[in-house]
């Protein structure tokens, strides 16, 4: 009878543990994400850096970046990167926490991988701020706010429209649609990469997508100098940040189709990085102006110079070969 006894209990403790190893494994398995994204801390302050990384667990065939948004509590994009990962699916970035990240609060980090998305969060505490510096982020936010809600309204009409056509409608015959690779902020349209528009593409804050395309990487001197100009001259000064948020509207509307292209044509992608080149240098003398008057006095300068180079002087050159050749005949 003791044996019998014993050799249950010992039955049962075996299939305890078999079972046990069994659901550890299945959790475990479990807990590999696709896409994932963390940040170093979940706090920080005015000045701190906040490294972002993450994993791919399955690449894409065609090399793809990863799309990574900062976006405060407001749905304000005060930060936006594109990043190639590496042949092992890991991906890292650095946000320095400031400039356009003036408010306190939760901000929330956005990762996209073709289709694949995912999110985290952080608490941010932003130094005191100015009245003036308060008055336009809270402009700035109201006329986010009546964007966002135009556009809600529209697609909540057009999908209306689009559920009630389809309820008269017999199913289709299935058509098979041309696959084509688009980069993140763009969509297949009739086979075509087009920009997707949404009020996320508006924000301030954003990166320079087509001299990173241009020059391959986030981390290349042309591209931080863009970024330094922006963070350190135009966003500290009135005059520079009324520039960016008009800026921001136009560039945003068409610069992620040129990355893309770009990384479609690398003859394309060259000819975009002659023609950056001689911009980006005449861009550095932005690099003295501190106050907001100097700004002003050089950026105007800037300006005019790079209309010289880019316009006027082609526009000489031609008419001056016209004249040659007029005169020839």
């Amino acid at each position: 009878m003791k044996m019998n006894i014993s050799g249950f209990l010992a039955f049962a403790l075996l299939s305890i543990s078999i079972l046990s190893f069994g659901l550890t494994g299945a959790v475990n398995a479990q807990s590999v994400l696709p896409l994932s994204v963390e940040t170093d801390s979940l706090s920080y302050v005015t000045g701190n850096s906040i490294a972002i990384s993450g994993f791919i667990k399955t690449l894409s065939q065609f090399e793809q970046p990863v799309t990574v948004m900062v976006v405060s509590s407001d749905g304000n994009i005060v930060n936006i990167q594109q990043i190639l990962p590496d042949s092992s699916g890991n991906y890292s970035t650095a946000v320095r926490a400031g400039g356009t990240m003036n408010s306190s609060g939760e901000y929330e980090v956005r990762a996209q991988y073709g289709a694949q998305k995912i999110t985290t969060t952080f608490s941010f505490t932003a130094s005191e701020a100015s009245n003036d510096s308060v008055a336009v982020a809270e402009e700035a936010v109201a006329e986010a706010a009546a964007a966002a809600a135009a556009a809600a309204a529209e697609a909540a009409a057009v999908e209306a429209a689009v559920e009630a056509a389809l309820e008269f409608t017999p199913e289709p015959e299935p058509v098979v649609e041309q696959v084509v690779n688009c980069g993140p902020g763009t969509e297949s349209v009739n086979g075509i990469c087009q920009v997707v528009q949404t009020q996320e593409s508006e924000e301030k804050g954003g990166g320079c997508l087509i001299a990173t395309a241009a020059y391959g990487s986030e981390m290349a001197p042309q591209v931080q100098l863009l970024r330094e100009i922006r963070d350190n001259q135009l966003m500290n000064t009135e005059s520079g940040t009324a520039f960016m948020s008009g800026f921001n509207e136009l560039y945003y509307s068409f610069s992620p189709t040129i990355a893309d292209m770009q990384r479609e044509s690398p003859v394309f992608k060259e000819i975009v990085k002659a023609g950056l080149t001689p911009m980006i240098s005449t861009l550095s003398i932005m690099e003295n102006a501190n106050s907001e008057s100097e700004v002003l006095g050089l950026g105007l300068s800037v300006i005019a110079l790079n209309l010289g180079m880019y316009i006027a002087a082609p526009a000489l050159i031609g008419m001056k070969v016209h004249q040659q050749i007029k005169s020839r005949k």
